[in-house]
């Protein structure tokens, strides 16, 4: 006989420090989405998670209760074999971070099949369906029948988040969001993985960002939340792999929406003259997706697949059959000048000394691309896709006295100018170059 929901009782459990059986996890999490569990209730659980955290196994019943709590996707009922290399990648946010745009089509290319259930930008980081609602006429939102058509043709498919897709995750977030809850590892861990479950997905590679423009900014808190992550995700049967970079400057030398999908474009046209650090961290995800899919036996070979289809155009192909196929026309790759606006008043931020560029606050960087439009700090709120900062400087860049360490591309002076001090303040130079590190810090397997 099941026992009744009484969601004080599972509160106690946590409080006191005990283990959680998976049915109280799962009835707990059918409350939160049916009402029957209270705001105060979940906030009393939020707080018990926050002090005494999850085992892998608790982590992984609360994981899956929240993916059932709505649709999840059955790649085999609509049509792929049980086997196919269905593998998707998540990034915990950044500024400047393209990646999406590029590595999905990499991924096709080689023969990975990718359907990314992609986030909007929140606070100082920019979001992939953002970017793409850049693109005149994108659907981010077509029908499930259409979504799986265009990854079996296309190879990949890029959509915005439905109201269907784990709608307990959605009502626990808003309680922690209020009650200081928000940073437990535990509960980032559910709520990440839930949405991304839901997508069936038989392996996901995770992007966890560490340094001034992550939301954990410190190197041993992204390592907490990458290791909880691989361990959840594997406990709850869909095998993770997690690499920690670097976000201490902008991914890339675009910040905004219509300039990162110029960047993105541009890098797919012409991999050779890409921003290193975005070609590193671009392949080597790609590379591990198709690795852990199954599609390589090994990292060097799908490494070497990834940079084949970047030289040989296939990649920039795939992304153009993807645009297409979700309504942004055809030839974007040649016509993305003129049909993906950018705002047209142009400000160059000039450095005030020679030197070399020696820190970025990335995180304030991203906020200078907010305060002109391009962002939101309410998820409901709509943004300007036309503003942004091109031409960005990296560390260790050699400045010369008036040159510019970025551009603003805003609809007026004023804007421009506002952006500009935000950004030069952001930016240190130096005397001295301060040693260039790898985008790539360390891979977290199970």
């Amino acid at each position: 006989m099941t026992s009744s929901l009484i969601p004080q009782e599972i509160i106690r459990q946590k409080r006191d420090g005990l283990t959680v059986s998976n049915d109280d996890i799962r009835r707990f999490v059918e409350g939160i989405t049916d009402g029957r569990v209270t705001d105060s209730q979940i906030s009393a659980f939020a707080m018990a998670v926050f002090f005494n955290g999850m085992s892998a196994e608790e982590g992984a019943a609360l994981t899956l209760s929240m993916r059932d709590s709505g649709d999840v996707i059955n790649w085999v009922n609509l049509g792929f074999d049980a086997g196919a290399p269905i593998v998707d990648k998540h990034s915990t946010g950044g500024v400047g971070d393209k990646v999406s745009l590029m590595l999905a089509p990499i991924v096709a290319a080689c023969g990975g099949l990718v359907p990314m259930i992609s986030g909007r930008g929140l606070g100082h980081t920019g979001g992939t369906l953002d970017k793409f609602e850049a693109i005149p006429g994108y659907d981010p939102y077509p029908s499930i029948d259409r979504f799986a058509e265009i990854v079996r043709t296309v190879g990949c498919s890029i959509i915005g988040q439905t109201g269907e897709l784990a709608p307990a995750d959605k009502r626990f977030y808003s309680v922690r969001d209020v009650t200081a809850t928000v940073e437990s590892i535990p509960l980032i861990t559910a709520s990440i993985l839930s949405k991304k479950l839901s997508a069936g997905l038989n392996s996901l590679v995770m992007d966890v960002k560490f340094g001034s423009g992550a939301f954990m900014p410190s190197y041993a808190q992204a390592k907490e939340l990458a290791e909880n992550i691989v361990r959840v995700a594997s406990a709850a049967g869909t095998p993770t792999r997690a690499l920690l970079t670097d976000m201490n400057q902008v991914l890339g030398t675009t910040a905004g929406n219509a300039v990162e999908v110029y960047e993105a474009i541009e890098f797919l046209s012409d991999p050779s003259a890409a921003d290193l650090r975005l070609y590193d961290v671009t392949v080597a995800l790609a590379a591990h997706m198709l690795a852990l899919a199954g599609v390589f036996d090994s990292i060097d070979a799908a490494t070497q697949a990834s940079a084949d289809s970047l030289a040989n155009g296939k990649a920039a192909e795939v992304f153009e059959k993807m645009v297409a196929a979700q309504g942004g026309g055809n030839n974007i790759l040649s016509e993305y000048q003129s049909r993906v606006d950018v705002a047209p008043f142009k400000h160059a931020i000039l450095s005030d000394r020679s030197g070399f560029v020696t820190k970025q606050d990335t995180r304030a960087i991203g906020m200078a691309v907010v305060a002109m439009g391009g962002g939101r700090t309410d998820p409901k709120a709509t943004i300007d896709h036309a503003v942004g900062l091109t031409g960005i400087c990296q560390l260790g860049d050699r400045i010369e006295e008036g040159q510019p360490l970025a551009t603003v591309c805003a609809h007026d002076e004023a804007a421009a100018t506002q952006a500009a001090y935000a950004v030069k303040t952001a930016i240190e130079i130096g005397d001295t170059a301060v040693e260039r590190s790898p985008v790539v810090s360390e891979i977290i397997e199970d």
